[in-house]
């Protein structure tokens, strides 16, 4: 496979032809490889007209859809890193983050486009803005009219291991967005790994929750097919849109939030609704319930497989599972604390356990090795590992542990490995709660308090104590409508909590209307703004 992902989808292209590459279902418009392909190469050398050449930073905020993708291919192909920030982020952080990735052009939507106008001073690096849709009405400025324009071809970038294909941002669930440097290298590395491990490919029909997945598709020769939902709100997908395009085009494998994937099977069930065309569906982001997997099986065709992939924007994906074993052994596990089973390392992965520690680790013989069953830190080394954060010298030196000439990434979760290779999840390094009898893992803790049949979800926070000690405090969100008495509801998982060692030391039960989570997958709780609302209740009482 090609080191540059633009140069696999011209290959893909050059054999499937005219072959339906991707399908907007909000618009029902449709391109061939053919025509992506051309209109990549199009708008790639309409980007270097302009003076846009490789390694210069671009800035790409253009909503999902043929567009998105074929100028995203474009810029791999003249060999520009594609900056891309999650717009559900918030302006606030979408400034602090274009303001240290110093984008040198910016390609976006015009609101976007206006915004940069309007804080010129954040965005003070930039040479050039182009604009993908009218500007104040004014046609002349929408490049979209580029793809339809004959254009001098242009020779795709041959890139080294150390060619910067992208800067694609974090989510900020446990500190400040953090810009992650993905090499060409990076990105041909998931794309073996998403064809060879999960058997994705030509003849299949892409539906992917996640935005970038749609380019993993074209260059793999699937059809991608754009659902018409808002992909930094998965939580609030319309489930009857999402469903019909499926059913529309036969869509084989999805790649979704756990968020998402509950409202859309929990909508199948109640209407007693079968995506039969469905083989595959992909689920990550967060933990995945034993509970929702048996929904999605459900609701999917009989020979269907679900896989939860497990890693971070760092490093995805490292390590993945079939449902069938998690619901027919690790769940039952899970259920009584014993953490989320996540599975085994994928070919080329290397996986280890270390004496957790919050210190900074420059060698791996300052590491402290732990075997089965013992928890600590998780670390990871393989050829999807990214190898640095973009101007963060700080987070570099805390995240990666030098291994001779290679390196391993400190993923910031806490778990441990089983006497089967598995590997199983606790939580967060950063949720930790250092109770005064003992650490309390989030995973484990709060999956005893979810057994309860009135909890939709639970969030073990620390609070401050009058010592160096936190004090555990247990979060409930209630499934809606509420049909019973909060009092009564809060009284059991008292009850719940005092009955099981893990959870002896909870000092109070709160309940929370609605969690705050995470704006790319709506499924990672936001533990540490509960933790401030959570200290501010118990100050009150």
């Amino acid at each position: 496979m090609s080191d540059n992902i633009a140069h696999t989808l011209t290959e893909t292209a050059q054999e499937l032809g005219a072959r339906t590459a991707i399908t907007e279902a909000r618009s029902g418009q449709s391109c061939s490889f053919m025509e992506l392909d051309l209109y990549a190469d199009r708008y790639g050398a309409y980007f270097s007209a302009e003076g846009v050449k490789s390694g210069d930073r671009v800035m790409l905020m253009v909503k999902p859809s043929i567009d998105f993708i074929a100028l995203a291919f474009a810029l791999f192909r003249i060999g520009a890193p594609v900056i891309l920030i999650d717009p559900g982020m918030g302006y606030k952080n979408l400034l602090r983050c274009s303001a240290g990735v110093k984008p040198d052009y910016l390609v976006g939507i015009p609101p976007v486009v206006g915004l940069s106008i309007l804080f010129g001073n954040t965005f003070r690096s930039l040479k050039k803005r182009f604009c993908c849709g009218r500007f104040w009405g004014f046609p002349s400025r929408d490049i979209r009219r580029k793809r339809e324009v004959e254009q001098g071809s242009i020779e795709i970038f041959h890139p080294d291991e150390t060619s910067l294909a992208a800067i694609i941002f974090t989510t900020g669930s446990t500190g400040p967005p953090k810009g992650v440097r993905f090499e060409h290298s990076i990105f041909s590395a998931q794309l073996e790994k998403i064809q060879s491990y999960y058997g994705i490919g030509r003849g299949d029909t892409d539906q992917p929750g996640f935005p970038l997945f749609a380019l993993f598709s074209a260059a793999l020769g699937a059809h991608a097919v754009i659902p018409d939902m808002d992909p930094t709100r998965p939580a609030q997908v319309d489930p009857q849109k999402f469903v019909r395009s499926i059913q529309d085009y036969q869509v084989t494998y999805s790649f979704g939030s756990p968020a998402l994937w509950q409202v859309v099977s929990r909508y199948c069930q109640e209407n007693k609704i079968r995506c039969r065309s469905l083989k595959k569906v992909l689920m990550a982001g967060a933990p995945v319930s034993g509970n929702l997997i048996r929904q999605v099986f459900a609701i999917i065709g009989e020979d269907g497989q679900i896989h939860t992939p497990y890693g971070a924007t760092e490093c995805l994906p490292i390590v993945s599972m079939e449902g069938r074993e998690i619901v027919g052994e690790t769940w039952a596990e899970t259920k009584k604390g014993k953490g989320t089973c996540v599975g085994r390392p994928l070919p080329g992965i290397t996986v280890k356990i270390i004496e957790a520690t919050d210190s900074v680790l420059e060698d791996i013989g300052e590491c402290t090795m732990l075997g089965p069953e013992k928890r600590g830190e998780i670390i990871v080394k393989g050829d999807v590992v990214t190898r640095a954060y973009d101007g963060n010298a700080n987070q570099n030196l805390a995240s990666k542990i030098k291994d001779g000439k290679k390196f391993w990434h400190r993923i910031g979760d806490v778990g441990y490995t089983d006497s089967k290779g598995r590997l199983w999840f606790c939580g967060r390094m950063a949720h930790r709660v250092f109770s005064r009898a003992g650490v309390m893992y989030t995973i484990c803790c709060e999956a005893l308090v979810n057994t309860h049949p009135d909890v939709f979800r639970s969030a073990l926070v620390g609070i401050d104590s009058e010592d160096h000690y936190q004090t555990p405090v247990m979060i409930i969100e209630v499934h809606k409508p509420i049909t019973r008495n909060v009092k009564d509801i809060i009284t059991e998982i008292k009850t719940l909590c005092a009955e099981h060692p893990l959870l002896e030391n909870v000092a109070q039960v709160l309940v929370h209307d609605s969690f705050p989570v995470d704006i790319r997958h709506n499924a990672k709780i936001f533990r540490e703004k509960l933790a401030v609302w959570a200290q501010q209740q118990v100050r009150k009482r």
